[in-house]
């Protein structure tokens, strides 16, 4: 590991075991950092601290510190008061148990160190408690004192240092009320089918792989300006549509990942549910209700229907008789009788009418 500086020196506190360390920083950022100028000529703005009784800029050795109390009285605090502090932490990380590491939860992991052995006679008992970490496949949870506050910490190996891990302490996880969707969602074993699908298309990846491309972008664009070009401009990219269905959703998911890998797309993920996936924007046209057409068997029913609710006539006897002479005659014959029948029935009988009622004096 090249050389760093450290930012804290102590020792572990592992029993009656003691080893000396210094704490190193194990991350580092590579965001770009920007200032803030004046628009209008390019000046830097600064940011000056000026003492408010005084109105003058003072200078980072008068600055100190203070507690400001509920009616806005300053306490001074000075680093010998926090130095006085009656804790065991000031300068140690006291280990306090050995717990499986799936007991930590992730939400509170913070800031991430190395823990370097501080001269010779550290090494033994460095050694010792990292191969014992090893060996238990558990991880340390210790306290330890930093930048004016105790704070708790997770050690564990990684390759052959120890690293610590700040944590937060357990009240300082906000529960989470309110955050849960809040209607009753059922989903289908179809849907968890294709969301499996999807994960096993995607698959896994090496984090040493993955890259920051909008730092990538940022700097490119700096060089051209800085060279007099004009940066490079973004692809528009394709407007998506709305998506209709979720399994049309999660079968277009499938389809792009595995062409994204040069997979075969032949047998889709929408003929493992029996239907071929379709995602389609939503339009005022295919929003709107399609009339049904009328298809010449529902009219044809619906007239037979019409026709048979009215009573029949003479005529309408007589143009059944001529529609049914082109089939066999026994088909004539049978068909022939009722209808003579109903027709002859309906010219002779006449239609009733209607007696009034006699008045009774």
């Amino acid at each position: 590991m090249r050389q760093v500086r450290s930012i804290w020196n102590g020792a572990i506190s592992f029993g009656l075991v003691s080893i000396p360390i210094k704490l190193v920083n194990a991350t580092e950022s590579h965001s770009i950092s920007f200032r803030q100028i004046h628009t209008e000529d390019g000046g830097r703005i600064r940011y000056r601290k000026v003492c408010e009784l005084e109105d003058r800029e003072v200078t980072q050795a008068e600055i100190g510190k203070a507690y400001e109390d509920a009616d806005g009285t300053m306490i001074p605090i000075t680093d010998d008061d926090l130095a006085q502090l009656p804790i065991p932490t000031a300068r140690t990380i006291e280990i306090v148990a050995f717990v499986p590491a799936d007991r930590i939860d992730p939400l509170q992991m913070d800031a991430a160190y190395y823990l370097s052995a501080n001269g010779v006679p550290a090494a033994k008992p460095y050694t010792l408690l990292r191969e014992a970490l090893k060996r238990s496949q558990k991880v340390a949870i210790a306290k330890y004192a930093l930048r004016g506050r105790e704070r708790l910490g997770m050690l564990r190996v990684v390759d052959d240092v120890i690293a610590m891990h700040g944590l937060l302490w357990p009240d300082e996880i906000r529960v989470p009320e309110g955050v849960a969707p809040d209607t009753s969602v059922t989903v289908r074993d179809k849907e968890l089918d294709l969301a499996d699908a999807l994960m096993d298309t995607l698959g896994e990846v090496d984090l040493a792989d993955l890259h920051d491309d909008y730092r990538e972008a940022v700097e490119e664009m700096i060089t051209a300006k800085a060279s007099g070009e004009q940066p490079a401009e973004s692809p528009t990219p394709a407007p998506s549509g709305k998506v209709l269905d979720l399994m049309a959703a999660l079968e277009k998911s499938v389809r792009e990942a595995k062409e994204s890998r040069g997979e075969d797309t032949g047998e889709d993920a929408g003929a493992e549910t029996g239907k071929k996936a379709e995602v389609r924007p939503i339009s005022s046209r295919s929003a709107r209700a399609t009339p049904k057409q009328t298809t010449g068997k529902k009219s044809t029913s619906s007239a037979a229907k019409k026709t048979a609710a009215k009573k029949p006539t003479a005529s309408t006897s007589t143009s059944a008789k001529k529609s049914t002479g082109a089939t066999k005659k026994t088909t004539t014959t049978a068909k022939k009788t009722p209808a003579k029948t109903t027709a002859k029935s309906t010219a002779k009988t006449p239609a009733k009418k209607a007696t009034p009622r006699k008045r009774t004096a």
